[in-house]
């Protein structure tokens, strides 16, 4: 009997409430540079406002900041780190002016930015601790040995990969066959789970086109993988097809043999032909590999096997009797033998092939009645890779109310979706389950991160710091055509969106030109001079929009940091949850965002 390991130790609610605090107070002064937009980093004057240094002097120690961090990793930072324990108080150097809240210290700022993310913070659970604890004693299940790459982009190889994973040690852990995909997407996990996992999944999304798109791309991953399972056993099988071959011209010379001698009514007694006077002439390693092929297929696990694409023929029935070492000390015939291996491959349930993964159609909320969506719910994981605004926290609501959940793995998305409670707190809102805040505390600070700020929080530093990401005379351009709009126009708010017009532009003049008038816009009022007399009025300026971006950047850990550490509180706060955690489940360059949201029930 499998034994499971202790699974590993989290920071308990008073601590988390503690590290809470901490980042609350850094943020109450730093939020105000996340929530300022870069589309009106000119008009509003922002830099002006917001920061009390020059560009070059905040770019210099922000890379500074960098390579400190590069050298000697977070070993200044650990004292920071030691003194927000307990107390929830972090000594940090003045930061922000206490008159005018302008950026004073940009090497404190970046500091205390790093320690108040996820990994620095504390709270974060190793993945391999926990994987370990899941899987106990038992062998690790691989499944099928397929590589997502070939069915789908690098990035989403790697993310589905990582979660499968996990979501399969969790079913081993609990027993359980069943997984519900909210937000499945074009259903690449689903297909990944059922296929390569045997597991039961159902994957919901809103969208009809996602739902019909999942059907018809499980299809064809389907046929394309048959293809790939057979042709990952070409060896084995060319191995059989070539001692097949060699056994029936064998066999036939020794029939004309036989057939020979018995014409000549020879009495003397025939040798019976032994397994090398039929075999061909392969090496002892050969027939040595052939008999730990067939020990592993004997001894696939039948939840596995379920899973099969049974080739057209199997080595078994190839192989003479002698020619491996029987699994049971009874020997029997090759027909006997063809026999028992067709009778197997009947018991397999034809029918769990095709069903094992069924994509459904609906919009999910946090009052979802989830009986009504699949009829068969049974005991079950829910699990959400890169869910979006509020299905992530509609998730983890899903999973405390439902007894049939009894795990949850979630990885969220587009934070600048999220509904915020305090928000617009002057419009008279009907909504009762929001995205922010989930937990107590913050909701009794009535506390507001802002669309601005979740948007900053969307931004990958890991994926800037080598040189991807941000693109800053796109940011430009827009910050400038801003303020032609403010003084040509007499617009300050703009309802519409530019978009994504940077790439197809050719010049500073075409962008402006084309922007115009995708925002309908008369463009003819305005002669070329006037646009680039804008352009040369700013150019000199664009190094502050570029530091001032950089900072935003720095930021955006401890706002994501905030938004995870709100759900895990949440999920801390529930009596019947066994254990909760957040795993960084993906390389954040591949992935940016990449930590899981996990609880699990108590077992009965």
């Amino acid at each position: 009997m499998a034994a499971f390991y202790p699974l590993p130790v989290t920071p308990d609610l008073p601590t988390l409430r503690a590290k809470l605090q901490s980042l609350l107070r850094f943020l109450r002064d730093a939020l105000s540079i996340s929530n300022a937009h870069t589309v009106d980093f000119y008009t509003e004057s922002v830099w002006e406002r917001l920061v009390d240094s020059s560009p070059e002097a905040v770019l210099a120690a922000l890379k500074l900041a960098a390579r400190a961090e590069a050298e000697a990793g977070l070993s200044e930072a650990r004292p920071l780190v030691e003194a927000a324990k307990g107390s929830g108080i972090t000594d940090f150097p003045k930061i922000f002016c206490e008159t005018s809240q302008r950026l004073v210290n940009v090497e404190a700022f970046a500091l205390a930015a790093k320690c108040c993310s996820v990994q620095n913070l504390g709270i974060c659970t190793p993945l391999e601790q926990l994987l370990i604890a899941l899987r106990g004693n038992k062998k690790q299940r691989t499944g099928e040995n397929l590589k997502p790459n070939e069915f789908m982009n690098m990035k989403k190889s790697h993310e589905v990969q990582a979660m499968s994973e996990l979501i399969c040690s969790i079913a081993d852990y609990y027993g359980i066959k069943q997984v519900i995909d909210l937000g499945s997407g074009k259903g690449y996990l689903s297909s990944f789970l059922s296929l390569k996992y045997g597991l039961n999944v159902y994957g919901i999304d809103s969208s009809n086109s996602n739902t019909h798109g999942a059907k018809e791309r499980n299809r064809k991953l389907k046929k394309h993988w048959k293809l790939y399972r057979t042709q990952s056993r070409i060896d084995v099988n060319g191995l059989a097809l070539k001692m097949a071959k060699e056994k029936k011209v064998q066999n036939e010379m020794k029939y004309k043999a036989d057939t020979e001698k018995a014409r000549n009514s020879s009495s003397a007694k025939q040798e019976k032909m032994s397994t090398s006077d039929f075999l061909p002439d392969f090496s002892g390693s050969v027939i040595s590999d052939i008999r730990i092929q067939m020990e592993n297929l004997h001894t696939q696990p039948y939840e596995e096997e379920n899973l099969c694409f049974v080739n057209a023929f199997s080595l078994i029935d190839f192989l003479p009797v002698d020619a491996i070492e029987p699994i049971s000390s009874l020997q029997v015939s090759n027909r006997e033998m063809s026999e028992a291996n067709k009778g197997r491959r009947k018991m397999i349930p034809q029918s769990s092939e095709s069903n094992i993964y069924s994509p459904l159609t609906s919009f999910i909320t946090a009052d979802s009645e989830l009986h009504d969506i699949i009829k068969d719910l049974e005991d079950c994981l829910m699990v959400g890779l890169h869910t979006c605004g509020d299905l992530a926290p509609n998730t983890l609501r899903i999973f405390t109310s439902k007894s049939e959940i009894k795990g949850v793995c979630s990885v969220g998305c587009c934070y600048h979706l999220l509904s915020e409670e305090f928000e617009h707190e002057q419009k008279e809102c009907t909504e009762e389950k929001w995205g922010f805040p989930m937990c107590q505390d913050l909701k009794e600070e009535r506390w507001c991160c802002g669309h601005n700020a979740r948007m900053s929080a969307c931004l990958a530093l890991e994926r800037v710091a080598i040189g991807q990401g941000l693109s800053t005379e796109s940011l430009f351009y827009r910050a400038v055509l801003q303020d032609i709009i403010k003084d040509c126009y007499g617009i300050t708010k703009c309802s519409q969106h530019v978009g994504k017009i940077y790439s197809k532009c050719s010049s500073f003049l075409d962008y402006v030109r084309k922007s115009l008038k995708k925002l309908g816009l008369d463009e003819t009022k305005l002669p070329e001079k006037t646009i680039m007399d804008y352009y040369e009025k700013y150019k000199p300026r664009m190094n502050e929009l570029e530091a001032f971006n950089m900072l935003k950047v720095v930021l955006a850990p401890c706002v994501e940091t905030l938004i995870l550490l709100d759900r895990l509180c949440y999920l801390k706060e529930q009596e019947d949850i066994a254990w909760s955690a957040l795993v960084k489940l993906f390389d954040p360059v591949k992935s940016p965002r990449c930590y899981a949201v996990i609880a699990l029930k108590k077992q009965q």
